[in-house]
C-alpha cells in the first residue's frame, strides 16, 4: 500500500481532512489519495444508486463515458459500481471514493459531492489504457467555498451554447462560481421587461474602425441579449451541475449602455445616444437621484427573479466621479446628507442598493472600490486591485473573493508568441498563476476565514470570438480550479502531469484550449558565418525535443539543451514532450540568413509599458485577422541587433488601428513626429530613438487598406549591428499606425 500525503498549508474556515499531492491523473488533486494494489476492471460493471441525487451523479458519469467512448455502463440494483448516501461525510461539496478489485463506490452526504465523486471516478476511467483503474480510497473537499470564472459578455456577445459549454467545462473542474458579467459601456445584455429600450437601445453598437461598416459602407449593428427564457434555461442547466451563476449589474459607472437606452438617468446634461465602442473608463455614471433608484430596484426585481442565487454582483468599480462634481444637484446632495466627498456619495449609494438587496434575501457583493465608501456591513468584496482590498475587507470583517489583476485576469497573455490572441500585454504565464498564494501573510488566522475563494476573470475587449476566448480561459481556469480546490503543496512538475491528462480528456470532448505557450519559440542569431539558434518553450513543461535531418521529433529524439549552431539549409524541427506526451504542434524552420534579417513586432522590445496590447486589427471586415504587439501611449519598437551588412532596403508589415481608448487626459501624453506625407510614414533610426533615420518608408500605399499593408524603401547602408528603433510619423492618432514585420533585404 502507498499513501500520499501532505501537510496543510492553509488555516480556513472548512473542515480539516488529510492533505495530499496525488500522483494520480486528478485535475483538480484531491485532499487525500491512498492507493492500493490490485485494480478493478471497469466494463460490464453497471451502476447502482439510492436516490435521486445519486442518479443525477451516475448520469454524469455515463454522459461523459459516452461522448469520450467509454463503456456503456447500465443502471442495475447489482451494479458494483455504486452511489450512496453518508451522512458522516462533512462539507457541502465532500466525498469519498473507493475502488478495490471488486468494484468502486462513491460516497457522499451532499448531491454535490456524488457528483463530485462521479467526475473524479471518471477521470481515473479516462486514463486507463486497459479497461482498469487503481484501487485506491480518495476522501476529498475543497479548500474555498468560492471557486469561480467570470465571463465578460457586454464587451463582446457570447451565445448562448457557449456559455452552456463553458458551465460544463467549470463543472468538471469542480468550479462553482459562474460571475456572468451582463452590463457595461459597451453592450446591456440581459432582457428586462418593465425597460425594453435597454436591449433594444443598449444591446447594440457599431464597432470601431473598417469592422463598423459593411460592405455597402452601411453601419454594422453588432451585439445581442439573453431573454428570459435564455436565462432561465443557463440557470437550471447550471444548477444541475452545482454551479451557482452570480449576475453582475454595473453601478454607479460602468452605466454608458443603460444611460443610453433612458438618457433621464444620466449626471450629465448631453448624456450618450449609444453604447461606446472604445475601451477603458467612461465618464458616464447613473445619477443618484430617486428615479435612478426606482430604476434600478425595479430592474434588480427582475433580475432576482432570474438567478435564485445568494449573491448580487453589483459592480462599483472605476465610477470617475467628473459627471457628479459637475452636477449642481449632486452636490447638494451631497451637502444634504451630510457626506464628505463623491466617494462617500458612491458609499451611500451602495449601501442603500444593499439593504435593497438584503430586505429581499440577497446579499451585495462588489469590487473592492465598494471599500472607499460606507461599504454594508454584510457586503463581500472581491479584490481586484492586487490582493489589498482582501486584505482591507477581512480585517474588517467582510467576506472576501481573491480575484488580483493581473495574476487571476485570463485576458493577461500568457506567453511572448505571436500566435497568442488578444490580450493585455503583461505576461502571465502558468507557472506565476500556480504561484500565487491566497493566504496573505498579514491576515491573522481568524482574519484570512474571511477569504470565501478565488476567482479568475476574462474581461473581453480584445477577444472578439468563442474561440480567442476559449484559449484565453483554458488551461487557466483548470489551474485555478487546482489552487481552489487542492490544499496540497504545489508541484509544478505534478500539476504538469495531471494537465497533459486533461489536455487528452479535453481532446476527447472536443473542447478547445491554448496550446500555444507549449510551443517552442526560436531566436537566429549569427556571426562568423554562423547560425545560432536559441529555443524556448514558454510554459515551461516538458522537454523540448528536436531533430536536424527534416523528420519528425520524437519523444526519443535529443533534448535540446543548449543554442544549437547550424549550417545554412539545415531543416530544424522541433516539439515539447512530457514523457511519451507530445505537447502542442510542432514548429520547422529551414535555417538560412534571411531568418536573421526578419523580425516580428511580438520579437522586438516596445519603446515602453506604459498600455502594452496585442490588438486585433480592425479589418480585413471578414477572415483572419492580425493580431498587433504595441504601446497605444507610444507605438514604438527596437529590434535589438540587427545585421545591417549589405541591407539596402526595408520591407515593413504594418496596419493601421481605430484608436478607441477612453484613457481621459492620458491622451495628451501620445505624440508623434510630424510626417512629410498626408498619409506618414515608418520612419527607422540607428542604434536608438535619438539616432540618425536611415530610412524613411511612405504610408501611402497602406492608407485605404483596413487590414496589413506591406511598404517597402530604400534603406541607407550601414555596416554592422546596430539597434533599430521604429517609429510612425502621423498626423493625429486616428487612425493609428502599428508594425507587425520588419524585414531587411540585401542589394542585388
Amino acid at each position: 500500500m502507498r499513501t500520499i500525503v501532505a501537510a496543510a498549508v492553509l488555516s480556513l474556515a472548512i473542515p480539516a481532512v488529510a492533505h495530499a499531492q496525488s500522483t494520480l491523473p486528478l485535475l483538480p488533486s484531491p485532499a487525500s489519495a491512498i492507493e492500493h494494489s490490485g485494480s478493478f476492471a471497469v466494463a460490464d460493471a453497471g451502476i447502482a444508486v439510492v436516490d435521486e441525487g445519486a442518479l443525477a451523479a451516475a448520469g454524469r458519469l455515463r454522459s461523459l463515458l459516452e461522448r469520450t467512448g467509454g463503456p456503456d455502463l447500465s443502471l442495475t440494483a447489482r451494479g458494483r459500481i455504486r452511489f450512496e448516501r453518508d451522512p458522516k461525510i462533512a462539507g457541502a461539496e465532500s466525498y469519498r471514493l473507493v475502488v478495490t478489485p471488486a468494484g468502486a463506490t462513491v460516497s457522499a452526504a451532499s448531491d454535490a459531492g456524488l457528483y463530485y465523486g462521479a467526475e473524479s471516478l471518471w477521470q481515473l476511467i479516462a486514463a486507463s489504457t486497459d479497461g482498469r483503474i487503481p484501487a485506491v480510497t480518495i476522501d476529498d473537499a475543497p479548500a474555498f467555498a468560492w471557486r469561480g470564472v467570470m465571463l465578460d459578455s457586454s464587451r463582446h456577445f457570447q451565445p448562448v451554447e457557449y456559455v452552456k459549454q463553458l458551465i460544463d467545462r467549470m463543472a468538471l473542474a469542480k468550479l462553482n462560481t459562474f460571475h456572468w458579467h451582463l452590463t457595461d459601456d459597451q453592450g446591456w445584455r440581459i432582457e428586462i421587461d418593465r425597460y425594453p429600450k435597454l436591449t433594444s437601445v443598449g444591446a447594440w453598437r457599431q464597432p470601431a474602425g473598417a469592422a463598423g461598416v459593411d460592405a455597402n459602407g452601411k453601419p454594422v449593428r453588432y451585439g445581442g441579449f439573453y431573454t428570459k427564457a435564455e436565462i432561465r434555461d443557463v440557470v437550471a442547466y447550471a444548477a444541475t451541475r452545482h454551479i451557482t451563476i452570480v449576475p453582475e449589474i454595473e453601478m454607479p459607472g460602468h452605466a454608458t449602455a443603460a444611460i443610453a437606452a433612458y438618457p433621464e438617468l444620466a449626471s450629465t446634461p448631453n448624456p450618450p445616444t449609444a453604447p461606446t465602442h472604445d475601451w477603458g473608463i467612461l465618464p458616464n455614471l447613473f445619477n443618484p437621484d430617486e428615479p435612478t433608484f426606482t430604476f434600478l430596484e425595479n430592474v434588480l426585481d427582475e433580475v432576482m427573479a432570474l438567478f435564485p442565487g445568494r449573491y448580487i454582483h453589483v459592480g462599483g468599480d472605476e465610477a470617475m466621479k467628473d459627471q457628479w462634481k459637475a452636477n449642481p444637484a449632486i452636490q447638494a446632495k451631497i451637502k444634504a446628507l451630510g457626506l464628505k466627498d463623491e466617494n462617500a456619495l458612491q458609499g451611500w449609494f451602495t449601501a442603500r442598493i444593499g439593504a435593497y438587496l438584503e430586505k429581499h434575501g440577497r446579499k451585495l457583493i462588489g469590487w473592492d472600490e465598494i471599500l472607499e465608501g460606507q461599504v454594508p456591513a454584510d457586503a463581500t468584496v472581491m479584490s481586484w486591485r492586487g490582493i489589498d482590498g482582501a486584505i482591507t475587507a477581512a480585517k474588517a470583517g467582510h467576506d472576501t473573493v481573491l480575484s488580483p489583476a493581473p495574476t487571476l485576469y485570463f485576458n493577461y497573455r500568457s506567453s511572448t508568441s505571436p500566435d497568442e490572441p488578444g490580450a493585455q500585454g503583461t505576461l502571465v504565464d502558468w507557472r506565476t498563476l500556480y504561484a500565487f498564494d491566497p493566504a496573505p501573510a498579514e491576515l491573522t488566522p481568524a482574519e484570512r476565514r474571511h477569504i470565501i475563494g478565488l476567482q479568475g476573470n476574462l474581461w473581453t475587449e480584445h477577444l472578439s470570438t468563442t474561440a480567442a476566448a476559449d484559449r484565453m480561459l483554458w488551461p487557466r481556469a483548470a489551474i485555478l480550479a487546482d489552487m481552489a480546490w487542492s490544499r496540497a503543496p504545489r508541484d509544478w512538475n505534478g500539476l504538469s502531469d495531471r494537465l497533459v491528462a486533461a489536455f487528452g480528456r479535453w481532446h476527447e470532448l472536443g473542447w478547445a484550449y491554448d496550446a500555444t505557450p507549449l510551443v517552442p519559440l526560436a531566436t537566429f542569431t549569427g556571426r562568423d558565418g554562423r547560425i545560432d539558434v536559441t529555443l524556448n518553450q514558454p510554459a515551461g513543461m516538458g522537454t523540448i525535443r528536436v531533430t536536424t535531418d527534416g523528420s519528425a521529433p520524437t519523444p526519443a529524439s535529443p533534448a535540446y539543451a543548449a543554442p544549437l549552431t547550424l549550417a545554412s539549409d539545415t531543416i530544424l524541427r522541433a516539439q515539447s514532450f512530457l514523457g511519451e506526451a507530445a505537447l502542442g504542434d510542432a514548429v520547422r524552420w529551414t535555417v538560412s540568413p534571411a531568418l536573421l534579417r526578419t523580425r516580428g513586432a511580438t520579437e522586438m522590445e516596445l519603446c515602453s509599458n506604459a498600455i502594452p496590447l496585442r490588438l486585433e486589427d480592425d479589418g480585413p471586415t471578414d477572415g483572419v485577422r492580425r493580431v498587433h504587439w504595441v504601446d497605444i501611449m507610444k507605438p514604438c519598437w527596437i529590434w535589438k541587433d540587427a545585421p545591417l551588412d549589405g541591407a539596402t532596403r526595408i520591407t515593413a508589415e504594418v496596419g493601421q488601428m481605430p484608436f478607441n481608448f477612453a484613457i481621459g487626459d492620458d491622451v495628451k501624453h501620445i505624440t508623434h513626429e510630424d510626417p512629410a506625407t498626408p498619409a506618414g510614414e515608418l520612419k527607422v533610426r540607428r542604434d536608438s530613438c535619438d539616432g540618425p533615420v536611415i530610412a524613411t518608408v511612405p504610408l501611402a500605399a497602406a492608407l485605404d487598406n483596413s487590414g496589413v499593408t506591406t511598404v517597402s524603401g530604400a534603406l541607407a547602408p550601414q555596416r554592422g549591428t546596430h539597434n533599430l528603433c521604429l517609429t510612425f510619423a502621423q498626423h493625429g492618432i486616428d487612425p493609428y499606425w502599428v508594425l507587425d514585420r520588419l524585414t531587411l533585404e540585401a542589394g542585388q
